[in-house]
């Protein structure tokens, strides 16, 4: 049965209409898969893999351009600084634990071995959030094998949300984070274009949560749903990645990264010392091809940003919201367990500010 959304309680947000799957995948050729290890023997794992296909694997040969931002830098997020040298990503993009990104670093490259990838050499871009409350991140839970399966299971259509792929273990705002997505269709004179973004939300404090600019957390406190002493609290961290069929250069793309930023202000996301949130944006509208000694490449114009980046911004918050109601109450790791944010409670407080249509 699919997990209930933010939606599904009726609570909208922002202005602008979502595609059709309101998710990254809204965006043609982009596809998610995941990989989710749930077990409590030999010990207690809650984590997984989340890949994101930008393109199919004609994704070799034919790369997009992308941009990076780091809001705060506690986290890693690998290639990123070839990207921000050239612009240019040509491999998929995964999002683990902290702990595993070597072993879905390694996966990539073996996949592109496998596929015989025309490319000399790679720098596959791997980001990461800490499960380590709820996982025994200490034992290596994730091979190259699992971060293989979410790679050849990757396919366009609805994405699951909440307690899945790199998301399994993660806590937001105190609740039960995980993985998120939304999507905006942006209206510029060039035409309609899609924003898609996808989260790993593992960050933030109870009473900084707003919804619609409602004071959810501070109103849903600790006193009503408790929170396990261990949970972190100004630690933590959230991976964005946008994607968009508009046709973008490397720095529109890195100027529609920073946007997330908003999105992630609006659901209460400051960015604390502790926490790694780093975006990445990459933007299908273009093909460059290693084959041609020039690329015939366009840009939107500079003002026609203006409707991507609101669609950023919405996309983003939406799907931050759409992994804190996705997910279910876990316990994990030395029997720790972390609350769901409660549907009942989040639609009467929604009510009581009349933001629930």
């Amino acid at each position: 049965m699919p997990a209930v959304r933010l939606r599904d309680l009726g609570i909208t947000i922002g202005t602008l209409s979502p595609g059709s799957w309101n998710a990254i995948t809204d965006v043609a050729g982009v596809r998610v898969g995941y990989e989710t290890l749930i077990r409590d023997k030999p010990s207690v794992i809650r984590t997984g893999v989340t890949a994101i296909w930008p393109r199919g694997t004609e994704l070799w040969t034919d790369a997009v351009f992308a941009g990076i931002h780091s809001f705060n830098g506690n986290g890693e997020m690998t290639g990123w600084a070839w990207i921000a040298e050239q612009g240019l990503l040509a491999s998929p993009i995964c999002i683990t634990n902290t702990w595993s990104v070597g072993a879905v670093h390694e996966a990539i490259c073996k996949l592109a071995v496998r596929e015989r990838a025309p490319a000399a050499w790679l720098l596959p871009v791997v980001a990461e959030t800490y499960d380590g409350w709820l996982s025994d991140a200490k034992t290596f839970p994730i091979t190259s094998e699992h971060a293989l399966a979410a790679l050849d299971g990757a396919s366009s259509g609805p994405v699951p949300e909440g307690n899945v792929g790199g998301g399994t273990g993660m806590i937001c705002h105190e609740f039960k984070g995980g993985t998120g997505t939304a999507s905006r269709i942006a209206e510029t004179e060039a035409g309609s274009f899609v924003v898609g973004t996808l989260v790993q939300a593992n960050y933030g404090t109870r009473d900084l949560l707003r919804i619609d600019g409602v004071p959810v957390g501070r109103t849903i406190n600790r006193d009503i749903v408790p929170t396990h002493v261990d949970t972190p609290r100004e630690a933590g961290s959230i991976i964005v990645v946008l994607a968009t069929d508009a046709p973008l250069l490397p720095i529109q793309c890195q100027r529609l990264a920073r946007r997330a930023t908003v999105g992630l202000a609006r659901a209460g996301g400051v960015g604390f010392n502790g926490s790694g949130d780093i975006f990445l944006a990459f933007a299908t509208g273009n093909h460059i091809r290693p084959d041609e000694p020039v690329s015939p490449v366009r840009m939107l114009a500079p003002d026609g940003m203006n409707p991507l980046f609101q669609a950023a911004a919405e996309a983003t918050e939406e799907a931050i919201l759409n992994a804190l109601v996705a997910a279910e109450t876990m316990t994990g790791h030395n029997g720790r367990t972390v609350h769901a944010l409660p549907h009942d409670k989040l639609v009467e407080v929604m009510g009581q500010y009349q933001a629930v249509q």
